[in-house]
């Protein structure tokens, strides 16, 4: 028997809040990613694990807010929680070999597609084992094509993501791939449920309490509070708020110009060679 999905039982309150903790993983994760490449390869990887947790975080807080909207007429919809949180697991660990790859390789070229590739098919499949973690009297169905264009949706968005990370060490420019990361990622997500239909079985009810938000918030507490965590971290070092190159302190010393002060503190030794008296030098001829 065919059954009815509603994606939007709360209307457009839970795709909003979705994609702004999309939005909200983005921007700390790229700007965790911007701090990384300022730094020694032997303290990158604290920064580079904590980007991968904020974006993993954020786009499987994304997910499950969403779902919160997310309903089957006529069955109850419960979470097996040992896959919703091995789905939570796996996004962390697919986006961190992405952001380690171009953490440590650049974010041009082979590094870049082979990290964005692995981030895109992590989201890809946080999604659908998270999908897979649902728990009602009957079973889903997709659409092939459809599947794969959300994956290539995710792949996309993962790539530009990486390449924004490498690029935009503002502030501003981050906030704005962080937008256009939320989107994406939204995007992903709401293609992805539109492959899906849903087949009832004949143990489906005629009249139930079908919301998930009960079952969803408890599980949603950690991700939210490791967000609250790294963007503590992120507020607190100078260097992610505002990007300023350390002033350039010139000794003064008596008698020598401040053009020859500047340039022997650039590396440009002046020309002191002195003149001999009676000597004739391509100088002094």
């Amino acid at each position: 028997m065919q059954g009815t999905v509603d994606g939007f039982g709360y209307g457009a309150v839970t795709p909003l809040v979705a994609y702004l903790m999309a939005c909200l993983g983005g921007a700390l994760g790229l700007r965790c990613i911007t701090r990384s490449l300022l730094l020694t390869h032997s303290r990158r990887p604290a920064w580079l694990a904590l980007g991968a947790a904020a974006l993993g975080c954020g786009i499987w807080t994304m997910h499950f807010i969403a779902m919160m909207g997310f309903r089957i007429e006529r069955t109850p919809v419960h979470y097996d929680e040992p896959i919703t949180y091995a789905s939570l697991g796996l996004a962390v660990v697919m986006v961190g070999i992405g952001v380690f790859i171009v953490g440590y390789r650049g974010a041009t070229g082979a590094p870049l597609f082979t990290g964005g590739t692995i981030t895109g098919l992590g989201v890809a499949s946080m999604h659908y084992l998270g999908m897979a973690g649902m728990r009602f009297h009957g079973q889903f169905v997709y659409s092939i094509p459809t599947v794969v264009a959300s994956v290539a949706i995710g792949v996309v968005a993962s790539v530009a993501a990486l390449w924004a990370a490498g690029r935009s060490h503002g502030l501003l420019p981050t906030v704005g791939a962080s937008l256009l990361m939320g989107l994406a990622v939204s995007g992903m997500h709401y293609t992805a449920m539109a492959a899906l239909s849903v087949h009832l079985d004949g143990t489906a009810e005629t009249t139930v309490d079908t919301r998930t938000t009960s079952a969803l918030v408890p599980m949603l507490i950690g991700p939210v509070v490791m967000l609250v965590l790294v963007g503590v971290v992120v507020i607190l070092d100078p260097m992610l708020v505002v990007r300023r190159p350390a002033p350039v302190r010139v000794e003064r010393r008596p008698g020598v110009p401040a053009a020859a002060r500047t340039a022997s503190h650039q590396g440009h030794r002046p020309d002191r060679r002195p003149v001999r008296q009676g000597v004739r030098t391509p100088q002094n001829r």
